[in-house]
């Protein structure tokens, strides 16, 4: 399937789901001085299609609304942007992945701009067996800032994604496949496209949204995952030295579900294959 562009009329809340307008993905869309090009201001969602349907629907559309309200842009109207995804991820024709990008609009700044994209999904299953080694590193602000100073936008899913990918393109020059950012005091908190999610005993445990990172729906989905099979959940405060000591940990996000870490900054990470096929299993079967 050809990568795919859909544009429409930003839907606020009361609208009707918009008319889309399909175009290919390297066609023109936006202008060069849209808030996105311009600025990376905007927010925007990934969500993972399985079958033609899109995957935490609810989950990634109420984050949105929460970037939005951070950035201060008009609130969404959620049903109206619901379908608007199915309709998209029901042309996909295999495992897809489906980009919504709301941005605070043209040069007029008048009214917010939105459109998505349809692509297909890269084949994960070897990291799945494999794992992902990973390096970690310092965020640069200590784990009280994102409570401190709520402007920052810590916690947004925002699409000013330069320092991401530089941590990757870092990660990649340290010979490993990722990084795992910690605060200046010492406190785990996120991969750039990914939620850290660790094994200890029989608890699932996460960073603390709190702390500053954003909150991951495919962790979530972990969560409830690890609750039907009788195992604890927690947020919670973690080191390097949680993490060293883990009996196992993996990386979660939308389109590559849960990676296990097989490293972390050289040391080996064991890597529990049965949850992490059992958890892929139940990623692939959910939907709203």
């Amino acid at each position: 399937m050809a990568a795919v562009t859909f544009r429409f009329p930003y839907p606020a809340a009361g609208s009707a789901a918009p008319d889309l307008v399909a175009q290919p993905v390297d066609a023109p869309t936006i202008s060069v001085m849209d808030a996105a090009a311009e600025r990376g201001d905007g927010a925007f969602e990934t969500f993972g299609i399985v079958g033609g349907a899109p995957q935490a629907v609810r989950d990634h559309l109420e984050r949105l609304r929460e970037s939005l309200a951070m950035l201060e842009l008009p609130d969404p109207d959620l049903p109206a942007l619901a379908e608007t995804c199915r309709r998209i991820a029901a042309r996909a024709t295999g495992d897809a992945w489906l980009k919504l990008v709301v941005t605070r609009g043209g040069m007029d700044r008048a009214a917010p701009s939105a459109w998505a994209v349809l692509a297909d999904a890269a084949d994960t299953a070897p990291l799945r067996t494999d794992g992902i080694a990973v390096v970690t590193a310092d965020r640069g602000f200590a784990s009280d800032y994102a409570a401190r100073e709520p402007w920052a936008l810590i916690g947004a899913k925002t699409l000013s994604y330069a320092q991401n990918m530089a941590a990757i393109r870092e990660a990649h020059r340290r010979g490993a496949g990722d990084m795992l950012w910690a605060t200046s005091d010492g406190v785990l908190l996120e991969a750039p496209t990914s939620s850290l999610v660790v094994r200890r005993g029989s608890a699932l445990v996460t960073p603390d949204p709190r702390v500053g990172t954003l909150h991951g729906t495919t962790q979530r989905a972990m969560f409830r995952w690890a609750e039907g099979a009788g195992l604890e959940t927690a947020y919670a405060r973690l080191t390097r030295a949680d993490l060293a000591s883990a009996d196992a940990g993996w990386l979660a996000s939308s389109v590559r579900g849960a990676v296990p870490i097989s490293r972390v900054d050289g040391s080996a990470l064991p890597i529990d294959r049965a949850r992490t096929d059992e958890i892929a299993a139940f990623l692939r079967a959910r939907r709203d």
